[in-house]
């Protein structure tokens, strides 16, 4: 059964690592943006960092020196999200650079999907390379919403 994706709203009971702690004190440390949640993935080699929509720009830092030097320090990539509320927003903010038409939330039996629409010409940026953005998007939204698949169509 599809639902509009604007509808759905996120699950906000989070315990976080002390890896994860200590990551959100040097990121509040170097950027003076306080994130609300740090997401570490060690198969992906990727810290990612959950801000306010309107502090991402200082939180990645001018032509992405906060992150460059974040991402030096810690050992790992470094990406940085912005917030929504409501599902539709959010998976817009994990693709971008990638222009996202439409979001698409099916509910099965056992498991959600997302349907993710984006311009044709943005397919391969919205997938990455190997797959990568569409793995980092399924942890994010398996960990805020509930969903088991993410699908880039």
């Amino acid at each position: 059964m599809a639902q509009r994706a604007s509808d759905i709203k996120p699950k906000l009971e989070l315990k976080l690592s002390m890896d994860e702690l200590r990551y959100i004190s040097l990121f509040q440390d170097m950027t003076g943006v306080t994130p609300k949640d740090c997401v570490v993935s060690d198969e992906l080699n990727v810290v990612m960092f959950i801000v306010d929509s309107d502090k991402v720009g200082q939180a990645v830092g001018r032509k992405g020196t906060n992150v460059r030097h974040l991402s030096r320090l810690i050992g790992k990539d470094v990406e940085v999200v912005g917030w929504a509320e409501d599902l539709e927003t959010f998976v817009k903010n994990i693709f971008t650079p990638a222009r996202v038409y439409r979001v698409q939330l099916i509910d099965g039996k056992d498991r959600r999907t997302v349907h993710v629409y984006v311009d044709p010409k943005d397919k391969g940026l919205a997938i990455g390379k190997n797959g990568r953005n569409v793995a980092k998007a399924r942890i994010l939204l398996n960990r805020y919403f509930s969903v088991d698949t993410v699908v880039i169509i």
